[in-house]
């Protein structure tokens, strides 16, 4: 688990790629890799998820993790460890997924929304905390003044432009799915991120 959380902390973002084909999955994570990213989150609802993680595993360079999110079954979590998954993600609690997890000694970036539901997950490992628009940056600010010390990565619905915002909210790194294949995104991350540094800006 302190491996997947180093990098992300790392790399503040969390790539969610959700396509319409295995093909494109494959060729979108090669790209995130390209850009320097080292983890990226592939999805359950991409059709023929299984060859996009399997495909995407055989061309990442060393040190990389493939994940597979929208895991919300202990079936589908066995068949993403079968497909070599290097993480697991719900989109809310989840505890078949975690005990396939904890079986495969894989990380789960457990799927929270209430105060209830990060706590409790958070007390096993790192949040995924979903769906992130309909909160805002403000009751993440407010879930880390309960939870200073958890790992919380908002995810769903945020857009680019909108990542320091999440990161001065305390989050750990930040999910963000369709805004990093547009044209120049990873231009615009990189120079996003520097103006966070370069203002002296640390996540809590």
């Amino acid at each position: 688990m302190s491996d997947l959380i180093t990098l992300l902390r790392g790399q503040r973002v969390l790539p969610v790629l959700r396509l319409p084909t295995a093909a494109e999955a494959t060729a979108a994570t090669a790209t995130m890799f390209g850009h320097g990213l080292r983890v990226v989150e592939l999805t359950a609802t991409t059709p023929n998820w299984a060859s996009a993680v399997r495909d995407a595993r055989r061309g990442a360079p060393d040190g990389t993790l493939v994940g597979l999110g929208t895991v919300t079954s202990g079936a589908l979590a066995a068949q993403a460890v079968e497909a070599g998954a290097q993480f697991l993600v719900s989109p809310w609690p989840a505890p078949d997924v975690r005990a396939v997890a904890a079986s495969a000694g894989l990380p789960f970036l457990e799927g929270a929304f209430t105060p209830g539901e990060v706590a409790a997950a958070a007390a096993r490992g790192p949040v995924k905390v979903f769906p992130a628009h309909v909160s805002g940056p403000a009751f993440l600010a407010s879930l880390r003044q309960l939870l200073p010390d958890a790992d919380l990565i908002p995810t769903g619905g945020v857009a680019l432009e909108a990542v320091p915002d999440w990161l001065r909210a305390g989050a750990c790194a930040v999910g963000v799915g369709s805004d990093l294949l547009r044209p120049g995104a990873a231009d615009r991350l990189r120079s996003l991120l520097a103006a966070f540094e370069d203002a002296g800006e640390e996540t809590p």
